[in-house]
């Protein structure tokens, strides 16, 4: 992922895949946050929400990615 910001990045997840059994529950989910940004994560009922913050958190085991 390239950026022209020049601010730090707080946070990265690059390719982010979660799987709940043989459920795909995240499909590629990249993010870059640099400091000072705000953000959101919006979307509909089993979206992927929660499965992201958990897989950000370290409570949530990556299939893939980083």
């Amino acid at each position: 992922m390239t950026s022209s910001d020049d601010r730090p990045i707080l946070l990265e997840a690059r390719a982010v895949v979660v799987h709940y059994g043989r459920i795909k529950a995240l499909h590629g989910v990249s993010l870059v946050v640099h400091e000072g940004e705000l953000v959101t994560l919006l979307g509909s009922n089993g979206a992927g929400k929660t499965t992201m913050m958990r897989a950000i958190s370290g409570l949530r085991r990556l299939t893939s990615g980083s």
